[in-house]
């Protein structure tokens, strides 16, 4: 079984060359793997310092290691499509550049993809929030007041809603059957719950294996790096309506999200929630590209949301 790693940063190098070493010790065998670096249009000065932490990590490893440059940012979705697309592996692993995996995270992860339909296994995340440790990897979704929400679920269980893009194994040839991770959530947030819905929505598997652990940094990734927590609000309440508008089909949710979404507005409009007001007005901008892409998965789906969703 052939293996990718794909770690997708932006303006994060002193990340990576903290933590790139410790990726490479959590690997205890060097047969058909590699690491590959995908950087998000980066400052030059930047993606020279990422060169020389390749050429340096290189020397003493037997893994090989590919860096991947764009002039252009993005956003993750994109930027991940980049290298996962063009992989020619069977599995790729997605790390984001503030995740350090404990070592010989990959074995547990293998073993479920003996069965061809599971599409993608996510892993258990320390996630060090402040003072800090919160277990993080398994998700729980569900359908309240007309919108589709998601917290964080207990250990324990492998069902899982979703598994995260900052820390999580997918089946390659089924990532390109439904083209990667939709361009439509650039810059970030929600593409991960997407992907793992629309694959459970055309009949793939996802699991939650608790034996695979990493340490996320929540704290020091590229969006508080690079983000003011006020526009990451209103990405993440457009991206939530680009989620509803693009994958619900069930008439009884559409009509439920009809029926509140107005109300939503209100209470928003009502509290001063500016946030949730521009995430709307944002999402409404997309819609024909959502409607677009509505089309093309509603005939690739053999589920009912309501089989998806508890």
């Amino acid at each position: 079984m052939k293996i990718e790693i794909i770690i997708p940063t932006y303006n994060n190098s002193l990340l990576i060359d903290a933590n790139f070493s410790k990726i490479l010790k959590s690997i205890s065998f060097e047969k058909n793997i590699s690491i590959t670096i995908v950087d998000d249009g980066s400052g030059l000065d930047e993606q020279s310092k990422l060169k020389k932490i390749v050429e340096r990590e290189q020397k003493g490893s037997k893994i090989p290691l590919n860096l991947m440059l764009f002039e252009k940012n993005v956003g993750f979705a994109s930027n991940v499509n980049r290298a996962m697309l063009k992989s020619d592996s069977d599995i790729v692993i997605l790390l984001n550049s503030d995740v350090i995996p404990e070592k010989d995270f990959i074995k547990p992860l293998l073993p479920h993809f003996q069965n061809e339909l599971v599409f993608g296994v996510g892993m258990l995340d320390k996630s060090v929030e402040g003072d800090k440790v919160i277990l993080r990897g398994r998700g729980v979704t569900y359908w309240k007041k007309g919108m589709y929400l998601h917290k964080r679920g207990e250990i324990g269980i492998s069902q899982t809603s979703w598994v995260s893009g900052g820390s999580c194994a997918l089946r390659t040839s089924a990532v390109k059957e439904i083209n990667g991770f939709s361009k439509l959530y650039n810059p970030f947030y929600w593409e991960d719950l997407d992907l793992s819905y629309v694959a459970r929505k055309i009949g793939y598997e996802i699991i939650f294996e608790e034996k695979s652990v990493v340490t996320h940094l929540h704290e020091k990734g590229a969006i508080k790096s690079n983000y003011k927590q006020g526009r990451v609000t209103q990405i993440a309440f457009r991206n939530q309506l680009i989620f509803i508008w693009k994958n619900i089909t069930d008439f009884d949710l559409i009509l439920s999200h009809m029926v509140h979404l107005p109300l939503h507005l209100l209470k928003a409009l009502l509290r001063f929630d500016l946030s949730f007001m521009v995430g709307f007005v944002l999402a409404v901008l997309l819609l024909p590209d959502i409607m677009s892409n509505r089309k093309i998965l509603k005939k690739k789906f053999i589920l009912k949301d309501k089989q998806i969703i508890p």
